[in-house]
């Protein structure tokens, strides 16, 4: 489905700034034996010039991409300790009690609300993936399986009552319907209660050349400028923004109700000025980006194709929904990457959507000693690197593809 209009200003006039091509669902694996037909969508960016809002135009069912999913987010210690951080940063800064409930939408296997029952709150998920709401309810964490709406938010409220915190973590940009959202957040959150969200930070994706975030889960790509246009319009006020470095730079908004008496902090107005000293309202910011895909594109390509060359192997790191897209729209295929490693075994033993190279568990790279390492999760760089330094050992070495091309 093409959008028509944008999600959060409804402006119907957008500005074309990067088209991806067709590229089949990020996180859409493939069974090595299966039969089954590929599909392709179009992955077209676009930016409302009212609001400044940058998104894709095309919209898949949600049915599709997420009723069975395979990203869990308890691989990653990084973001386990980012969700820690998160947690006491909500419960110090708010001085929620014990006891007192938090809901996270899209709580995956549970990463996140197991920080907040460590600290002694009640909690609750929902997440639409029944594979992944069985892992978390199986670890103790209470899941309602379904997207986030209106029924499930008043039958969440009958069940448990209000919520003092409703956490919404790498799910807000995944969701067309934003005031539909908004309408089940009023119906759960306590009068005072606090609304968080994290989103990729534009700024960074554009600043940093983060074009790969950008897939068919990620409907929108938020500044600080559109986020507050959205709460205003929602009867909600934002009332502090902090960013955040996980995911190649996130940020995370606090909101509350418009006629909460939470004040303001000045953060918020401190990412405005900055966003607008920044011409990030500006079409050329965006145009600018664009080009530098492109030189990224070439750089990377030369730099693969230079090492097969030379008779040298290369595997993947990561295989990451980000990954994906970048493999997919530089065209590098299971003819330049031998296998890609990865800690999930929802992944392992099967072959990348497009691409088809072969996912395995990292000790096979250990096994089968390879040249370089070109690490597709390059949010997790710091981590992977660690884990997989024993590649150094025998002369490996790691390429790191963004924001510019490196071989460390």
């Amino acid at each position: 489905m093409k959008i028509t209009k944008c999600r959060v200003c409804k402006n119907d006039k957008f500005h074309q700034i990067l088209d991806l091509g067709e590229t089949p669902l990020a996180n859409a694996f493939i069974e090595k034996k299966s039969k089954k037909k590929e599909h392709f969508y179009p992955l077209n960016v676009v930016w409302c010039d009212k609001c400044g809002l940058l998104m894709i135009d095309e919209v898949v069912p949600p049915e599709i991409m997420f009723k069975n999913y395979i990203y869990v987010s308890g691989t990653s210690p990084t973001l386990k300790k980012h969700f820690g951080d998160l947690a006491r940063d909500a419960i110090s800064t708010y001085n929620v009690k014990p006891g007192e409930l938090v809901v996270d939408i899209a709580s995956n296997d549970g990463t996140l609300l197991k920080e907040f029952k460590n600290q002694g709150l009640s909690v609750q998920g929902i997440d639409p993936a029944e594979n992944i709401s069985e892992i978390a309810r199986n670890s103790g964490i209470p899941t309602e399986t379904d997207f986030i709406n209106e029924k499930v938010a008043l039958k969440v409220k009958k069940n448990i009552g209000a919520a003092k915190l409703i956490t919404a973590t790498n799910v807000v940009a995944h969701i067309n319907d934003l005031d539909e959202l908004f309408r089940s957040i009023k119906i759960m959150l306590q009068p005072d209660g606090i609304f968080i969200i994290e989103v990729p930070y534009m700024v960074d994706l554009i600043e940093n050349v983060e074009f790969d975030t950008i897939y068919h889960e990620h409907l929108s790509y938020f500044a600080v400028g559109p986020i507050k246009i959205l709460f205003d319009n929602n009867d909600f006020k934002l009332i502090r923004v902090k960013h955040v470095s996980i995911h190649g730079g996130t940020i995370r908004l606090f909101g509350a109700r418009k006629n909460s008496s939470l004040n303001i902090d000045k953060s918020v107005e401190e990412f405005l000025i900055r966003e607008e000293s920044m011409n990030v309202n500006k079409i050329e910011y965006y145009k600018n980006f664009a080009l530098k895909v492109e030189n990224l594109k070439v750089n990377l390509l030369k730099t693969l194709k230079d090492i097969k060359e030379n008779g040298k192997k290369i595997a993947g790191y990561g295989a990451s929904a980000k990954g994906n897209t970048l493999l997919n729209y530089f065209g590098i295929d299971n003819l330049t990457l031998e296998y890609i490693g990865d800690l999930n075994k929802l992944k392992q033993n099967q072959i990348t959507p497009g691409t088809h190279i072969p996912v395995v568990n990292p000790i096979f790279i250990k096994e089968n000693q390879i040249d370089y390492l070109l690490i597709l999760a390059w949010n997790f760089k710091t981590e992977i690197m660690k884990q997989q330094n024993y590649i150094r050992e025998w002369g490996g070495k790691f390429i790191i593809p963004i924001p510019q091309v490196e071989i460390l």
